[in-house]
């Protein structure tokens, strides 16, 4: 069975055992593949239904993305708002949103409902301006509120250095919805939720065959069969090719996260909050505080499959960078998450043929997008709900085969330098 990777949520998951590999013949009306956060809050919210479900995850629950990424949750979507509104009008824009902020809301219920152990949740969330531009974050505050009921507080410079010792922010935008937890937790908290409603769950059993013509669908891994009515794809950027139209919408992206020492009373010369934050860049940083008084930084992302030379030494310079008081802490862990994201930045959400649904493509923001994802399938099965459908304007749009890393790396490079300008000439 595959280990997980080492990290600070390896390193401090709640106990568990690893759920079977699937060996033999099984029929189901539901067979879930992936056992990310996507497919375990569909496999939830089907057996919340009463739908019989098989879940079959390749190697372990959370392995990727989904048990290695910020802990952030907080209504939206990686498209902006404002991108959003524009491309689809504010109507549906705020449909779009008002979904979101019901999954923010499913994902504490369920940790409470369930009683999830390890991710209780930290309430709070700034966003905080790189450029000196106090009128934009009154506007960003106000528009927010006013287009999609999102209520948020302005911080001022002086305000904001009070909390956060840097010389690098000139002001932040708080918002009381958003909240960070343990991600890994949350996701091994969910397996034993569905297990607990009947879900017949299995790692260590990566599908190598599809059989999708017919009525009843085939899943094929190297010990067993499932042969279900309906089937969810739910495998974000670890897809590979096991679907070849999904696959060719998906675009695998890693990102990466650095955990510190514990840092004492020396945290207090840099961090003074608790709540998740994060930067207005295009090319932005987030991070929090963990277990008292440790950082856990997250940042960069890239195209390349493998991970950067002294992946630490980066990531605790870009926090310096922030924080050059904190110059010489050390490196607890450091690790890379693999993403699944579309061209268009927004969740894939939809039907293949009959019986064959995707769930996919929450790059960046996945954490209520993932339940949201869910609870809209599972009505759609179950309940012949057509609430899926205003995900339709995205759809599976082609990623650009061999040449999409290369145009996404170009990408965040771009963004990089309008970054940097950006700060230069507004500073």
């Amino acid at each position: 069975m595959t280990t997980y990777i080492d990290s600070f949520y390896s390193r401090t998951a709640e106990p568990h055992e690893p759920w079977p590999v699937l060996r033999g013949d099984r029929e189901t009306e539901v067979c879930v593949i992936g056992g990310g956060l996507a497919g375990l809050s569909g496999a939830v919210s089907l057996a919340e239904r009463g739908l019989t479900v098989t879940l079959l995850e390749a190697r372990r629950i959370a392995w990727g993305a989904s048990g290695r990424n910020g802990g952030f949750v907080s209504p939206g979507f990686s498209l902006g708002s404002g991108a959003l509104t524009k491309r689809l009008g504010l109507e549906r824009a705020r449909q779009l949103y008002a979904l979101s902020d019901k999954a923010v809301a499913l994902v504490r219920n369920r940790i409470a409902r369930y009683e999830i152990a390890g991710c209780e949740p930290v309430e709070g969330r700034i966003s905080v301006w790189r450029y000196p531009d106090p009128d934009e974050i009154r506007r960003e505050c106000d528009r927010m509120a006013e287009q999609f009921g999102i209520e948020g507080e302005v911080w001022s410079r002086e305000e904001l250095r009070e909390r956060l010792l840097t010389e690098r922010y000139h002001g932040g935008l708080f918002d009381r919805a958003g909240f960070h937890f343990h991600p890994l937790n949350y996701a091994l908290g969910l397996a034993r939720a569905a297990a607990s409603l009947g879900v017949r769950l299995h790692e260590g059993s990566e599908v190598t065959g599809l059989a999708l013509e017919t009525a009843q669908k085939t899943v094929t891994t190297a010990q067993g069969v499932v042969r279900a009515r309906e089937l969810v794809i739910a495998c974000g950027g670890l897809i590979g090719g096991l679907q070849r139209r999904l696959s060719a919408a998906t675009l695998p992206i890693a990102t990466y996260v650095v955990a510190t020492e514990p840092l004492g009373d020396r945290l207090q010369s840099a961090i003074r909050l608790d709540c998740a934050i994060h930067d207005n860049r295009l090319a932005n940083d987030y991070y929090r505080v963990v277990a008292g008084d440790r950082i856990l930084w997250g940042g960069r992302i890239s195209a390349r499959r493998a991970e950067p030379a002294e992946l630490a030494a980066l990531m605790l310079g870009d926090l310096v960078s922030v924080y050059p008081q904190l110059a010489g802490l050390r490196a607890e862990t450091a690790w890379a998450g693999t993403m699944g994201y579309a061209r268009h930045k927004m969740p894939q959400i939809g039907i293949l043929r009959p019986g064959v649904w995707y769930s996919m493509g929450f790059g960046g923001h996945g954490m209520n997008t993932t339940a949201m994802a869910g609870e809209l399938i599972a009505a759609a099965i179950a309940e012949r709900d057509d609430h899926y459908r205003l995900f339709a304007p995205f759809g599976l749009a082609w990623t650009g085969g061999a040449l999409g890393p290369v145009a996404a790396q170009t990408t965040y490079w771009a963004y990089q330098l309008g970054d940097w300008f950006r700060e230069r000439r507004k500073g």
